[in-house]
């Protein structure tokens, strides 16, 4: 088999029939939805529900409480953000696309640090020992909370905190044997890049016309 292919697939050979369909489940969900966040679709919300929801269960048999807990976060902030993008106020959206201010920053990183801390402790109750690719679950956990919270507030510095994470994670879940998961997270990056530069030109357009 083709090492890139065996590096993906192989994990596979030991998984039960209902995981796999489980796991290809959520590609395709997680994939409609940041393709539908990149329209700035409402979709997005029940689209990536069904993928959190079902990551949730997935990562918590894997015992990776970290990345089990991000989706159970994506999962309430869906249900969040669904209701924020809703928002209509004299036929227009009360929501738009926009930057950060001051505060909004310091309240993402806030939101990174306790994150990180908060799945140093969780590793540490469960009693597992904390390795390398835990860490580094920590901090993308981080960065995934902040960017979550950035998407339900249409703030444009969601993408790129999308994209490092994305990056990262790819590696990370291939070599947890989450092969599809992984693979989705290629895909991701690129729709993140996409959604950037869209979200960016809309931003401009948008102060151009005030």
């Amino acid at each position: 088999m083709n090492p890139i292919f065996d590096f993906f697939l192989k994990s596979y050979q030991d998984k039960s029939t209902f995981v796999i369909i489980l796991e290809a489940i959520v590609l395709v969900t997680g994939i409609a939805s940041v393709w539908y966040a990149k329209k700035e679709n409402i979709l997005v919300y029940p689209t990536g529900l069904i993928a959190t929801v079902i990551s949730v269960y997935l990562l918590l048999i894997d015992k990776l409480y970290g990345d089990m807990m991000i989706n159970f976060y994506f999962s309430i902030m869906s249900i969040y953000g669904w209701w924020n993008w809703s928002r209509i106020e004299n036929n227009q959206k009360v929501v738009k696309i926009s930057r950060t201010n001051t505060k909004e920053k310091m309240i993402g990183f806030g939101l990174f640090f306790s994150t990180v801390a908060f799945t140093y402790i969780v590793y540490r109750i469960f009693g597992n020992e904390i390795t390398t690719s835990n860490y580094v679950d920590m901090i993308t956990s981080g960065i995934f909370f902040t960017a979550m919270w950035y998407m339900a507030k249409k703030k444009i510095e969601n993408w790129t905190l999308w994209i490092i994470a994305d990056i990262i994670t790819v590696p990370l879940y291939a070599y947890r044997g989450w092969g599809m998961l992984s693979f989705q997270y290629i895909i991701f990056t690129i729709l993140a890049i996409q959604a950037y530069s869209l979200w960016r030109k809309s931003l401009n357009n948008n102060q151009q016309i005030v």
